[in-house]
């Protein structure tokens, strides 16, 4: 832990957290902690299960990225939320930071091929989620019909619903769900975007006369090589819609516009924000060649108005751009603290406010 400095400017982590704690009643109207035995890559919120007077349920997603003596898993846990002004601000304070939380119950637990870097939701049906591991698919699952299995040595991987295929190369963390369509967007260490919609796969289902060798948006079904390296197990793929070639570096991180299923944009390590129109071919609508001095990590797209385009980068800064005029650009003046070659995680909510989750501290600030 770091010690004050010489002229007792900067106080050290643990104070920091101290402080913090004293002002959990404060800040929040209700806090649970809970305890993982493993790290988490990944979280998401799922769909609001039950509304009560004092309290609702709503649905957790997390991953759990284990040392390999346990298989990885995702986590479909169910919350209890207690609702603003009924918790006492004694119970807020007194939560134990070692213990689990009894408000966050395991639900099912899916056995996943690799480790989950990234999780995503589809809005258009609360029982499908995305994953990405380390590999060049996209794993969709359905935690209603998948079986609950339980993670101990030697146990083989879940069978993911269905595959998503079209990169080259590894895609690790650029994942989206479209919020009109069931439409899934990607990028990857090839520098490519790639668009696929779960759709195809219930056409291609249904339709006999779709062979499974066409081309774009064709289902099949994957094979495991002989070798048994593939981390992804049988099951059915469907192939994209697009690929759209642009980035110079790895795609870190990929939004689809809020009102459009073909409008989207993506952000990589060589430094560029690009705007894609599906509609009009596969090369960039628009592309800004420095958005930042350093590799992008993230970006959103505005919920309330989608001409603002939110992008973080390992420079410690985010800045916010305006397509109507991309040549100018609004720096948030504000240093985040060891920010530097770190990745920071926008989310955006349904409300009147904007959440930014950086190094697992909520700061909400006013919109």
């Amino acid at each position: 832990m770091r010690e004050r400095s010489s002229r007792g400017s900067q106080p050290s982590v643990d104070e920091r957290y101290s402080q913090w704690k004293s002002l959990v009643p404060v800040l929040y109207d209700w806090l649970a902690n809970h305890n993982l035995v493993w790290p988490s890559l990944s979280c998401r919120w799922g769909p609001q299960l039950e509304q009560a007077t004092y309290k609702s349920r709503q649905r957790l997603y997390l991953s759990e990225q284990t040392d390999g003596t346990v298989p990885n898993t995702l986590v479909i846990a169910n919350c209890e939320i207690v609702k603003p002004r009924v918790a006492a601000a004694e119970h807020i304070s007194q939560f134990n930071e070692e213990a689990r939380s009894p408000f966050v119950k395991k639900f099912k637990t899916i056995i996943h091929p690799g480790e989950v870097n990234r999780i995503r939701e589809l809005p258009q049906n609360s029982k499908i989620v995305a994953t990405h591991t380390d590999s060049p698919d996209v794993l969709i699952w359905d935690v209603e019909a998948q079986p609950n299995r339980h993670a101990v040595l030697g146990a083989t991987d879940s069978r993911p619903d269905l595959i998503l295929t079209g990169h080259q190369e590894n895609a690790e963390f650029a994942l989206a769900m479209c919020p009109t369509e069931p439409y899934v967007l990607s990028g990857g260490k090839d520098k490519s975007v790639v668009l696929w919609s779960i759709q195809d796969h219930i056409t291609s289902s249904t339709d006999p006369s779709k062979s499974p060798g066409a081309s774009s948006g064709s289902s099949s079904v994957k094979q495991s090589p002989k070798g048994g390296n593939d981390k992804v197990s049988d099951g059915p793929t469907v192939g994209p819609r697009g690929v759209f070639q642009g980035h110079e570096d790895t795609v870190e991180d990929v939004q689809f516009c809020p009102t459009s299923p073909q409008e989207f944009c993506s952000v990589g390590d060589d430094s560029c924000l690009i705007l894609w129109d599906a509609r009009v071919g596969s090369s960039p609508i628009t592309k800004v060649e420095k958005a930042h001095n350093a590799d992008l990590h993230c970006v959103d797209w505005n919920p309330h108005d989608n001409n603002l385009i939110l992008t973080g980068s390992a420079d410690s800064s985010v800045h916010m751009f305006d397509r109507r005029k991309l040549t100018t650009m609004m720096v948030w003046d504000h240093q985040f603290i060891n920010l530097k070659a770190t990745k920071l995680l926008f989310s955006a909510c349904s409300g009147l406010q904007t959440k930014l989750l950086y190094l697992g501290v909520l700061l909400k600030m006013d919109s």
